[in-house]
């Protein structure tokens, strides 16, 4: 099979067709992942005449790691709008739909008089004064006049 960038004096239909699927697949590969310099220079260099200058080869490569990132940029902004449409139609709440909801119910709560559990506030109950000194000293005094 014919190799990228290089000539076949007469290739057959079949290697010309996998070269070129080979190509195809090589290219959706930059744009849907992570096209990594090492990789760019390799596909610039393919993709150029056998001999080309290191600087074309350079530029090329540059060229096709900004190519990439816009495609995967686009991509996952495709996707990202693609699935709020799902979620809307499903009838999901968004995150900030969520957030004035939980404002809106502390605000009732508060109204109503309620405390972030959920419970009614209740005012300070009124304690009777407590008698502690007076019991103590009626127990005092049974208990002297027990011993006398």
């Amino acid at each position: 099979m014919a190799a990228i960038g290089m000539l076949v004096a007469n290739p057959s239909p079949t290697e010309v067709t996998m070269t070129r699927v080979d190509d195809m697949r090589k290219a959706l590969e930059a744009t849907i992942g992570n096209l990594t310099p090492a990789r760019a220079q390799e596909l610039a260099k393919g993709f150029l005449e056998p001999g080309a200058a290191k600087e074309q080869v350079a530029k090329t490569a540059a060229d096709m790691m900004e190519w990439s990132q816009r495609n995967r940029q686009r991509l996952r902004s495709g996707i990202q709008d693609e699935i709020k449409v799902q979620m809307r139609q499903m009838g999901v709440a968004t995150q900030d739909e969520l957030d004035a909801l939980r404002k809106r119910v502390r605000e009732l709560e508060r109204a109503a008089g309620m405390t972030a559990s959920g419970r009614k506030r209740t005012a300070a109950k009124k304690t009777p004064a407590k008698r502690a000194s007076t019991r103590k000293s009626v127990a005092k005094k049974t208990t002297t006049s027990g011993n006398a």
